[in-house]
């Protein structure tokens, strides 16, 4: 016995939920603290820190497995299929568009059932047929892998490979998946005929897990394992999710991969498991909370400094730095970042900046010497 599907029991996992009783309580506080942040913005800037955070997981679970897109590309796209752009927006890369609808499609449909052909039309949004015509050698699209090859997770160079996990043979997916989207849709806190459910987090932890375990697509399988973790969460809160969960994963794979692992092979104990990925819903939660704080306080500089108040250069270095979010200028802007920012000279990008702490744009930083740094002055 080798691996967690192989074990007689499967997959009848097992966990002791003593270790993230505190993190599903903190969760529960922080989706009431985002619900009261949320209900504070205006609805255009409800929409506005909606599209962020779904940028955020459409930038993040496409870079966990190597693909770096554009964000203009990928926000482009996800406003175009809300309608939101009239004419939309022409956006070049397939990949952008694709993983923009996965995201929308997500949170539109979070209420119904999920089916094999829905995780088929997903598939077919991950795996664009425009970047497949490409490959050598062809991805199954839209349909279970038929292959006789092991399904494996390797590592290491060309012949020193590093077997971590080998999926059930393709014979196997069929039933595997029909058997898990019956407990993924019985599970589900919407059933009417659910008396006792998971919570959230840990009902989106197992889901995430068995499927990964089946590993049922040829490639993708990550991106849409990650967008059915998404959709148990929203089935939870009985509204779309306003977190990225992959933002989180991303900034650890390792752990992310090496839980994984862990809880895949032969024993059917995945409490590790269960309790790295709880906190990493609160870390979501919580990172959620801080990017729609950002937004309420960008909404109050703007009544308190309307642009008409200031130059256009001006406007301009401070909507860069509000583009760039919460953490997108931790150290600052000094004079030469104003300069890069704008195309003005070192005179003018200083008088500018001064003109700016004037008027309580912006505060001086403590300490940096002759090269002062400045941030924006954010109640």
């Amino acid at each position: 016995m080798k691996y967690s599907w192989q074990h007689p029991d499967w997959p009848k996992f097992t966990y002791d939920d003593a270790q993230s009783r505190d993190a599903l309580y903190q969760y529960a506080l922080e989706a009431g603290r985002l619900s009261g942040g949320m209900g504070q913005l205006k609805d255009s800037l409800q929409y506005e820190a909606y599209i962020d955070l779904m940028v955020s997981e459409a930038i993040n679970t496409s870079e966990i497995e190597g693909e770096r897109l554009d964000r203009e590309d990928v926000r482009s796209s996800i406003k175009n299929f809300l309608g939101l752009s009239n004419p939309p927006t022409r956006v070049a890369d397939p990949r952008a568009e694709g993983i923009a609808a996965l995201m929308v499609d997500v949170r539109k449909t979070f209420k119904a059932e999920l089916t094999k052909e829905k995780l088929f039309h997903w598939h077919q949004l991950v795996i664009p047929e425009q970047e497949n015509r490409f490959l050598r050698h062809k991805i199954q699209v839209g349909q279970w892998r038929t292959s006789e090859d092991p399904m494996q997770v390797i590592s290491g160079p060309i012949g020193y490979e590093k077997v971590h996990y080998e999926a059930p043979p393709a014979h196997q997916v069929a039933a595997e998946m029909d058997r898990f989207l019956s407990w993924y849709n019985d599970s589900s806190p919407l059933n009417p005929s659910q008396k006792e459910a998971l919570p959230g987090p840990v009902r989106s932890a197992i889901a995430h897990l068995w499927f990964e375990s089946i590993h049922p697509f040829d490639d993708g399988n990550g991106r849409v394992g990650r967008a059915i973790a998404e959709q148990a969460l929203a089935q939870d809160l009985d509204r779309p999710p306003l977190l990225s969960l992959s933002t989180i994963i991303e900034k650890d794979k390792n752990a992310y991969y090496n839980g994984l692992n862990k809880a895949s092979q032969a024993n059917l104990d995945i409490t590790a498991w269960v309790n790295w990925f709880c906190k990493s819903v609160l870390l979501a939660q919580r990172d959620a909370v801080k990017k729609v704080d950002f937004v309420l306080k960008k909404s109050r500089f703007w009544e308190a400094h309307p642009e008409s108040g200031l130059n256009d250069r001006q406007v301009k270095a401070i909507n860069k730095v509000f583009k760039a979010g919460p953490d997108g200028f931790e150290f600052g802007v000094s004079a030469k970042k104003y300069m890069g920012m704008t195309g003005c000279s070192k005179a003018t990008a200083t008088r500018d900046l001064g003109d700016l702490v004037e008027k309580g744009c912006l505060n001086r930083m403590p300490g940096g010497g002759r090269s002062a740094r400045y941030n924006l002055n954010l109640v």
